[in-house]
């Protein structure tokens, strides 16, 4: 292989350009998928912080509509009194508003999670606690511990730090990186919730990193596959550009051998005015002046 490379120039010029362009299209496809991960995780985290604010402002207004129509008072909303419901490890707790909570959180909560990149949506008191989450999260009670950890974690007080954090931020889309107790690791966005001007809350949607980063996977052998294919177009193209523009120095090289031989009547032509036509041209010449000489000489 090695010694046809160094026979054919064709072939070594094709080589060589086409690790230029591998080069070129490596470095390429890597600008642009850092290009498009950092524009992905952009739009991901604007989307996920609009979700935020839009939730923790519906939530407010179904807190202080229920306050204004004399539902719940404004102590019943804030109320921190958590009463035990038996038999839960970890433990749930009833509040004097989750039953209203209930009905009230639960449709707007689920509208959410209708875009399938979201993990959960569910608003938060100060103190961690989820009066109702998703309906995902509120799954009967199955016996199994692990299994119920997963599927219903409504009622529950989230004591850590990231949900600490979030539920005493003040910031509008407020973003964190969470492990959760499921062993599932998310962005969690957060915004404050305020009922009649006091800070009830917040209201927390959370994106799965795995499904992220499944999702950027994709897109890096999508750019893998369109790069691959690229570079084998152009890496035939190339060889035959080249192979083809380089063909008259095969039939060159073989009139000069008849000329190193002794045969000189055959006209050499080529057409073209570029390097190829003017080398057409030296070895016409010298085939003329070689017949020439050998007349003399024959004379």
């Amino acid at each position: 292989m090695i010694n046809l490379i160094q026979r054919k120039l064709g072939l070594k010029i094709s080589i060589l350009t086409n690790i230029i362009l591998f080069i070129v299209a490596v470095i390429g496809a890597a600008f642009l998928y850092y290009q498009q991960n950092n524009l992905f995780d952009n739009l991901l985290v604007d989307k996920g912080k609009m979700a935020s604010i839009i939730g923790a402002k519906a939530v407010g207004r179904i807190l202080e509509e229920a306050i204004d129509n004399d539902v719940l008072t404004l102590s019943e909303v804030m109320d921190t009194n958590y009463e035990e419901i038996p038999g839960f490890d970890p433990p749930k707790f009833h509040t004097k508003y989750d039953r209203y909570t209930d009905r009230a959180f639960l449709s707007l909560q689920d509208e959410f999670l209708k875009t399938t990149d979201l993990l959960y949506a569910a608003a938060s008191d100060t103190n961690g606690y989820i009066p109702t989450h998703n309906t995902r999260f509120s799954k009967a009670i199955t016996g199994g511990m692990q299994k119920d950890l997963l599927g219903n974690r409504t009622k529950r007080i989230f004591k850590d730090e990231i949900g600490i954090r979030a539920q005493k931020n003040t910031q509008e889309g407020f973003l964190q990186e969470y492990h959760r107790d499921t062993g599932e690791t998310t962005w969690d966005i957060s915004t404050p919730v305020y009922v009649k001007g006091k800070h009830w809350g917040c209201f927390r949607v959370g994106f799965a990193l795995t499904a992220i980063n499944q999702t950027k996977l994709r897109l890096l052998i999508s750019l893998g596959i369109i790069g691959f294919a690229i570079f084998m177009i152009s890496t035939t193209t190339v060889f035959v550009i080249i192979n083809h523009n380089l063909r008259p120095l095969t039939e060159f090289t073989r009139v000069a051998s008849d000329l190193a031989d002794g045969h000189m009547d055959e006209k050499i032509k080529w057409e073209a005015k570029d390097e190829i036509g003017k080398l057409a041209d030296v070895l016409e010449r010298l085939r003329v002046s070689l017949k020439a000489a050998m007349e003399r000489l024959s004379r």
